[in-house]
């Protein structure tokens, strides 16, 4: 179950990164309806980084107890 909840959570912190980024360099294209993608992008980085806070909170919890 540890080992399951590890891959999760690196999984989750490199899509969370991974969009980060793909929202900060869509932010730098003077492209017509970046911004647009560019905010739904960081509407998805903050799904996924409370996603990624909320499983490595449970791993610790599991991993203590």
């Amino acid at each position: 179950m540890l080992t399951v909840l590890k891959v999760l959570v690196i999984m989750s912190l490199v899509a969370t990164v991974g969009v980060m980024f793909a929202g900060m360099l869509g932010l730098a294209k003077s492209e017509p309806g970046a911004g647009e993608r560019s905010n739904r992008l960081m509407r998805w980085r903050v799904g996924l980084q409370f996603t990624t806070v909320m499983l490595f909170m449970l791993l610790l919890a599991l991993s203590r107890g």
